[in-house]
């Protein structure tokens, strides 16, 4: 397994369980905190704790892998989960448009999937 198949896997996992505004950024060769980025959007903070935990689920399940770490909360609005190579944020709506990662790591040129 490589990076980019697990950037695909955590894609495919939150469009099935209807994240919103899915965005895979690709930050090679630039960036060393991680190959891809990605970002999408929970309605709430209990589609919020549904989309964290079935990453956390199925990726152990297919690639016996759990992330480095784990921050924040559904309830705060912002959880991020680090795989190494693959960092995914999942936001509410409000927090999403008040950080503005997208914008931070000048998506526009490195959007490799958005899934709106």
């Amino acid at each position: 397994m490589n990076s980019l198949q697990l950037a695909h896997y955590i894609v495919e996992l939150v469009e099935d369980r209807k994240a919103e505004d899915i965005l895979l950024l690709d930050l090679r060769p630039d960036q060393i905190i991680a190959d891809f980025f990605i970002i999408c959007s929970g309605d709430n903070e209990r589609h919020l704790r549904a989309l964290t935990e079935t990453v956390r689920v199925d990726v152990k399940d297919q690639y016996q892998k759990l992330p480095f770490t784990n921050e924040g909360s559904a309830d705060s609005g912002w959880v991020v989960m680090d795989y190494g190579d693959v960092v995914v944020h999942f936001f509410a709506p409000d927090k999403r448009s008040f950080y503005a990662l997208e914008d931070l790591w000048d998506a526009a040129s490195k959007v490799m999937l958005r899934i709106q």
